[in-house]
């Protein structure tokens, strides 16, 4: 097991961006959590098996239609994540 903490820039609120998140990232079996910040990014925190955390990379990386993704920055390794996958409050 592997954790991906992901923050991802450019028009990724608003057009539906965690709920895409959310939705791809439980169908990949992944745990963890995506919210809003207020600086207008996305975060996410996501653990699982490597390859399930590429595809969730890869997929960041396009977002939804309406998304536009100018950056993604992501670490490895960072702290455990929760027991689901789900949407968090804005930090």
């Amino acid at each position: 097991m592997k954790t991906m903490h992901a923050i991802v820039s450019g028009r990724v609120q608003g057009v539906g961006f965690r709920f895409f998140v959310e939705n791809k990232a439980s169908s990949l079996g992944l745990k963890g959590w995506v919210r809003n910040l207020r600086s207008g990014q996305v975060e996410v925190l996501a653990t699982g098996e490597q390859e399930d955390l590429e595809n969730l990379r890869h997929a960041l990386g396009s977002g939804p239609p309406l998304s536009h993704v100018a950056d993604l920055e992501v670490d490895w390794d960072s702290p455990p994540s929760q027991d689901s996958f789900h949407t968090r409050p804005t930090a």
